[in-house]
């Protein structure tokens, strides 16, 4: 029994693909919730336009057993990118674990076909993503760069996350931290599938509020992402693959946080918080960390993840770096676009580093003049 290929470009026929898309997610343990049905479907309702879906589909005696959830762009280059866009952390493909090299040669050569005259420009590929097997296989001009870095600590209970830190005192402080949520009384509540939708317009109210009259991601604000997030997280919580979770203080909800759940890690997504917490001195990323842990025990999975960001509350918790990948897949006669993307990639990194140096020696300066 061979291997068929087939190519989507319409709206419909993703939409029917759910309930098999949902099997195979379960077969690609490398699968992250950004792969699931729900959350593309959802983001490409939200933020596809018509005629640029590509979904490159393998199947094996009409059972799907891997997908390219991709999208045609026209710049900077000519390119097939994934689906999901900047709101997600990390993008693939998925593969069933069950199936050998066939499916992947099958879904490479689907990929070559689709991308025609376009590059195939992987972005966010967590390391050991099922896309990196495509990126093996492929036969022709081929690059990895870095992309974004994520930040990751081991799935573990809070109380070895703070034996993590590295002195006593700063143990002491944390310890101290959770304390003064117990005292002021915060309750943890888990919500359930029909209050996933109020708890999450609660979120992004909560989100702009904590973050008024400071820079925030203005996408978090718009009401096509809230759109998004109501529409797939409902499913996401009934299928396992994301938790929602209200934080109530006197009764009222002063806090909702968004934890994405895959086999292999737990992920906090977003959150949202009343002021009225750091009024009373709750320190919200040690309650937020606290409630994570939580989602961790079960299932067995081994990362709890800090996501996209390296702000510098997250480097309090000393976590471990791991940089996502950008693989950059060209056939012969398209070779000069994946060139010019990594040229483009080169220049913005060393544009980073002078703009970096530039700040550094500014500081260094004015502190050299007080």
């Amino acid at each position: 029994m061979t291997y068929t290929t087939h190519l989507v470009t319409d709206e419909q026929t993703f939409t029917e693909l759910g309930p098999e898309w949902a099997e195979l997610y379960r077969r690609c343990e490398a699968a992250t919730p950004f792969q699931s049905h729900a959350w593309l479907h959802s983001w490409w309702l939200s933020y596809g336009r018509p005629g640029r879906l590509r979904l490159v589909l393998v199947r094996h005696g009409g059972e799907l057993v891997a997908v390219a959830p991709l999208m045609r762009v026209g710049r900077p280059v000519p390119s097939l990118v994934p689906l999901g866009g900047a709101i997600s952390d990390y993008g693939d493909v998925l593969l069933d674990d069950e199936r050998g090299e066939d499916a992947v040669a099958a879904l490479t050569e689907g990929l070559a076909r689709a991308a025609r005259t376009a590059l195939v420009d992987f972005r966010e590929v967590r390391p050991g993503g099922a896309a990196e097997r495509i990126y093996e296989h492929w036969s022709g001009p081929r690059r990895r760069v870095g992309d974004s870095m994520c930040l990751e600590l081991p799935a573990v209970p809070m109380d070895e996350l703070v034996a993590r830190l590295p002195s006593a005192k700063a143990q002491q402080r944390v310890r101290a931290k959770l304390r003064k949520l117990t005292s002021l009384g915060v309750e943890r509540h888990v919500v359930r599938p029909d209050e996933v939708d109020s708890a999450l317009r609660r979120l992004i109210e909560l989100h702009q509020l904590q973050w008024q009259g400071r820079k925030v991601t203005s996408e978090h604000l718009r009401p096509r992402f809230c759109d998004h997030l109501v529409r797939s997280v409902g499913p996401m919580v009934r299928a396992g693959d994301a938790v929602v979770t209200e934080f109530r203080l006197d009764d009222d909800v002063v806090a909702v946080d968004l934890t994405l759940l895959s086999r292999r890690l737990a992920g906090g997504y977003l959150y949202g918080a009343h002021p009225r917490l750091r009024e009373r001195k709750a320190d919200v990323a040690v309650m937020l960390l606290d409630a994570c842990t939580e989602h961790t025990r079960e299932g067995g999975r081994g990362t709890l993840s800090l996501l996209r960001g390296n702000e510098p509350y997250k480097q309090h918790w000393r976590p471990e770096p791991v940089v996502n990948q950008r693989l950059l897949l060209a056939r012969n006669h398209t070779a000069p676009l994946l060139s010019a993307v990594v040229c483009d990639v080169a220049a913005r990194r060393r544009g980073k580093e002078l703009l970096l140096r530039w700040k550094e020696r500014r500081e260094h300066a004015g502190g050299g003049r007080s």
